[in-house]
């Protein structure tokens, strides 16, 4: 899809995706904010999509776009894989909400015990965000103490205790509207740096219940890990009695059938998930040691009911949709060559963007890891990245809004500053997106903007 010398990026861009533009005022009418997820925003519209398949999707103006946002991660078998569809037709007609216990519930769960290192128990929930918000207020039941300690950068969600220290300025919450009580229980560490833990652990000892981290690099991989940092993590949280917490809302099941504990062999006590567990439907869970996810066990006791255990509900956890989802995606992700091949390609296409990068001169990095890739584009990005230095990659991460732009004009849909491959992001697909950033590239230096 060749674009051919237009005024502006943002000019060829109105034109291409005039029927999302008109979506958009109407939404802006019956949506607060226009949009339904906040990463969806995008100046000068998002776009608006009507069908997917594979790894293609199609917009409301007709066009074809490839795809990598991949449904925010969860899809890393397509869209519309046909096995998880048949589960799922053949699941609505059974009924979608029986409003009871179903043997579905009990395969998945004993799915995600077989695959998953840290899940010797299952509690389900319906997001990531609510998976985070539950592990923590299970470590705050199992060790009696209120502060967690999370690292700036890194991502769990939007509930209250997730917006302290996510972004810069790290010592003021992401969101109005969050008690001031509430983020102060919430402590901000520096990726990749023990000292910064240890330091914390000695200022507030005895009052630290748990260690909140996405095990493979802050916001998805943009924030890259150290596995050296996460061993010398597992070591201290085990000397102070602390309970380590891996999210891998986004890595679980994606770097590896077991995530990304699996992958690095460091073994948290709680570990979160969503995205891939419910195969493309609306799920999370919180895996994680008996002993921890004890706290939600009623025991028949009045006293002990009442006030020593985790209470926690939900209309549509476990639904016999998403547990139809989720266990067929499991049994396929279970036999190894899902996440191989998604990584394959991840590898491969990453590899490719530098090379681009290289030949155009253009200051900028890629970064990730298995099936998960980033582009940040500015000068300095690589000392940011030797330097762990949070600020910077987090502004590098920023200056993509052009490139997405213009990449959506040659075909290829970024989730912002990049995405994921999947099994059905094969060569073809591959040469797709790197001859697209190629031209987007030279696009943004036509225009002085790289």
């Amino acid at each position: 899809m060749a674009v051919t010398a237009p005024s502006t990026i943002d000019d060829a861009f109105r034109k291409r995706f005039a029927r999302s533009a008109e979506l958009y005022q109407r939404s802006r009418e019956a949506i607060a904010g226009g949009i339904t997820h906040d990463s969806r925003n995008f100046a000068p519209f998002p776009i608006y999509i009507e069908r997917a398949d594979g790894s293609r999707k199609w917009d409301a103006d007709g066009n074809e776009l490839l795809d990598h946002w991949m449904g925010h991660g969860a899809l890393i078998l397509g869209h519309s894989h046909p096995q998880v569809t048949a589960a799922v037709a053949e699941q609505v007609h059974k009924g979608t909400h029986y409003g009871a216990c179903h043997e579905l519930e009990v395969a998945w769960a004993e799915q995600i015990k077989r695959l998953v290192p840290s899940a010797e128990w299952v509690r389900f929930t319906m997001s990531g965000t609510e998976a985070t918000m539950l592990a923590m207020r299970d470590a705050r039941a199992f060790t009696g103490r209120e502060k967690i300690i999370r690292f700036a950068g890194h991502f769990h969600g939007w509930h209250d205790y997730a917006m302290a220290g996510y972004q810069p300025p790290f010592d003021t919450p992401t969101s109005t509207g969050v008690p001031k009580p509430v983020a102060e229980t919430m402590l901000v560490a520096y990726p990749n740096n023990i000292d910064s833990v240890r330091e914390l652990l000695d200022a507030h000892p005895g009052e630290v219940a748990a260690i909140i981290l996405e095990p493979a690099g802050g916001s998805n991989g943009i924030i890259p890990p150290s596995i050296a940092f996460l061993r010398e993590l597992r070591q201290l949280t085990t000397e102070r009695n602390v309970v380590l917490i891996f999210d891998e809302v986004i890595t679980g099941f994606r770097y590896a059938p077991g995530g990304a504990q699996q992958l690095y062999g460091v073994t948290p006590d709680v570990t979160t998930l969503a995205k891939i567990v419910a195969g493309g439907l609306p799920g999370g869970a919180v895996v994680g040691k008996r002993a921890i996810l004890d706290v939600q066990t009623f025991k028949g006791e009045l006293h002990h009911d009442r006030f020593d255990r985790v209470l926690q509900q939900g209309t549509f956890n476990a639904n016999p949709m998403s547990a139809a989802a989720g266990l067929t995606a499991l049994q396929l992700v279970g036999e190894g060559w899902v996440t191989e091949q998604a990584n394959q390609a991840g590898e491969q296409l990453r590899g490719a963007l530098r090379d681009v990068f290289e030949k155009r001169g253009v200051a900028g990095v890629v970064l990730g890891e298995a099936s998960v890739f980033q582009v940040l584009l500015g000068e300095g990005m690589e000392e940011a990245v030797e330097t762990t230095d949070v600020q910077r990659l987090m502004a590098g991460r920023g200056a993509v809004n052009t490139l997405r732009k213009a990449m959506l004009l040659n075909g290829v849909d970024l989730m912002r500053s990049g995405g994921f491959t999947s099994i059905v992001h094969g060569d073809e697909e591959i040469g797709r997106t790197v001859a697209a950033f190629d031209q987007s590239l030279e696009m943004l230096q036509r225009e002085g903007l790289a």
